[in-house]
């Protein structure tokens, strides 16, 4: 008799610490539904040569444009 009372113990246990534990959540995930959109990250620009599309941190500005790399900043824009 005592070990099915002990089974029925544990296994109310369980059921109460997966309620709590899914309560929780459910704060957590509706908190977050209230926060606004994240700001996206850098704006990503076509190379004046190739047109291939690099961040803006990673290529190269001239008084021509934009451009992907050193080596077509100094060919210039495409003709």
């Amino acid at each position: 008799m005592s070990k099915v009372l002990l089974f029925i113990a544990v296994l109310l246990g369980i059921w109460w610490m997966r309620r709590v534990m899914s309560d929780h959540g459910g704060a957590a995930r509706s908190h977050e539904a209230e926060q606004p959109p994240k700001a996206l990250g850098e704006t990503v620009r076509p190379c004046a040569h190739c047109g291939v599309h690099v961040p803006e941190s990673e290529g190269v500005i001239d008084a021509g444009g934009f451009y992907c790399s050193d080596a077509h900043r100094r060919l210039g824009p495409r003709a």
